[in-house]
């Protein structure tokens, strides 16, 4: 694990102001994959709401449903089911290029987000829980979750798609030095 050294990149002489640097370390590049599954599941079963509102609805023809409606009952799952294969495919990667974490001696930096980024650094010295948590399709990928939980849920971060093996390292090298801190703070 490298250090954390400079969080901030100094602005130009004309004052801009400082930017936080991305951390050192990108999640696993078979995160794309876990997310793409996970999209594709959610979509799935939207899809097949969908589908099957559209069949009962094309079927029944109930009375209140305007003609308009009628005609065009099959463009919501074909709605659906694009947006699921357009959010299955772009997602996974923009996500891939913005998550990114980082240890130090003394904080845990994490970067997340879509259209608006959030940059989190969690001091180890708050840290009271770290877990590893794995779903089945990160046990199938060999991927796993590290939670760092501090007292406020706000100062709380969590680094996805993670190997197992640096996923289970890292829980433990956090638990020990937030546990090593606590007692030289006492």
């Amino acid at each position: 694990m490298t250090a954390v050294s400079d969080f901030s990149e100094a602005g130009p002489a004309g004052g801009a102001p400082p930017r936080l640097r991305p951390p050192a370390h990108r999640v696993s590049p078979r995160a794309i994959a876990h997310w793409a599954i996970d999209y594709l599941l959610g979509w799935g079963l939207a899809f097949a709401i969908a589908l099957g509102a559209a069949a009962w609805a094309d079927s029944a023809r109930p009375a209140q449903l305007p003609a308009w409606a009628a005609e065009r009952i099959w463009w919501a799952p074909l709605a659906v089911g694009a947006a699921g294969l357009l959010t299955a495919t772009v997602a996974p990667a923009w996500r891939y290029r913005v998550h990114r974490w980082e240890v130090s001696a003394d904080v845990v930096y994490t970067r997340t987000g879509w259209f608006s980024r959030q940059w989190l650094l969690v001091p180890v010295s708050r840290i009271q829980t770290v877990d590893t948590a794995q779903g089945p399709v990160e046990r199938l990928l060999g991927l796993a979750t590290i939670k760092i939980n501090t007292a406020s849920h706000a100062g709380s971060s969590e680094v996805a798609g993670l190997p197992v093996e640096v996923a289970t390292h890292l829980a433990g090298e956090l638990a020990r030095r937030a546990h090593d801190l606590r007692d030289d703070a006492t």
